[in-house]
């Protein structure tokens, strides 16, 4: 049996405040020393996740921008698949909508509303960097983005009601959204799941019997946990699972972000025996 695990980054491997995986650096190192494929699945842009593929030296696929893209080695697969374009040593399947037409949605859709939208491409690399806690140098990959628009709401009693009239514009322009750790994201019509399914069935061209595992913390990794076998949902800061998930097929587990990650992991390891 071959195993495929499909992770999200801000919140689930990586501390939601610090941004750190220290707390799974145990759990990694099995992985990697096993051989495991470990996908990133994120909301992160290529260039965010790149550092992150240098670090921990991953030379598996990934997807970006919930979905957006999906980034594979080139000669990664021996099956042959379609794919969109090359970019570098990646063969990239493009599943969303380019950031260009995002953004023009987003202005048209804040001209006609009395509420503040403030996105990415509102800020400058200084004023990402306050808004999320990155350096400087990680708030310009940040703002690097390729198909999702990242933005928050003004803050109000009436904001649950600006939220309904917001989803209402986005679909009547043909495009969807999801939620994450801190942000809204304006995306096409794409998502984690998408993007999972397609590289589950080339590991499963590739291997034959797969079993997938899906790590998340947030409502923007639901399509994910539902295309995997084994979905986990970590806690979030606070110690509570997001409340927006209630399907009572996904696995809750105790531990925040990367520390319920890595106890996921060694569980799942001592259950099933990773090979």
């Amino acid at each position: 049996m071959k195993y495929v695990v499909f992770t999200d980054l801000d919140g689930t491997l990586i501390d939601h405040d610090t941004y750190s995986y220290k707390a799974a650096r145990p759990a990694l190192a099995a992985l990697k020393k096993q051989d495991i494929p470990l996908v990133f699945c994120t909301s992160k842009t290529r260039a965010e996740i790149e550092v992150y593929v240098k670090e921990l030296d991953s030379p598996h696929p990934f997807i970006s921008e919930n979905g957006g893209a999906i980034f594979i080695p080139r000669g990664y697969f021996d099956v042959e698949y379609d794919f969109t374009k090359t970019m570098g040593n990646y063969n990239v399947i493009e599943l969303g909508t380019d950031y260009g037409t995002l953004r023009k949605v987003l202005e048209d859709i804040r001209n006609s509303v009395d509420f503040e939208i403030i996105g990415f491409g509102d800020m400058d690399d200084a004023g990402v960097s306050e808004d999320t806690g990155l350096d400087i140098g990680s708030a310009k990959l940040a703002k690097m983005r390729e198909y999702d628009e990242a933005f928050r709401l003004g803050e109000g009693e009436d904001m649950e009601q600006a939220a309904e009239k917001l989803i209402e514009l986005i679909r009547s322009h043909g495009l969807n959204y999801t939620r994450g750790g801190r942000y809204w994201h304006m995306i096409g019509d794409n998502d984690k799941g998408k993007a999972v399914m397609i590289l589950i069935g080339m590991y499963r061209q590739q291997f034959g019997d797969v079993m997938t595992i899906g790590l998340g913390d947030s409502l923007n990794d639901l399509p994910m946990l539902q295309a995997v076998n084994i979905p986990v949902l970590v806690q979030k800061p606070g110690g509570k699972h997001d409340a927006a998930i209630t399907d009572p097929t996904i696995n809750k587990v105790e531990g925040i972000g990367p520390v319920g990650w890595n106890m996921a992991i060694r569980a799942l390891w001592l259950k099933y025996g990773f090979t």
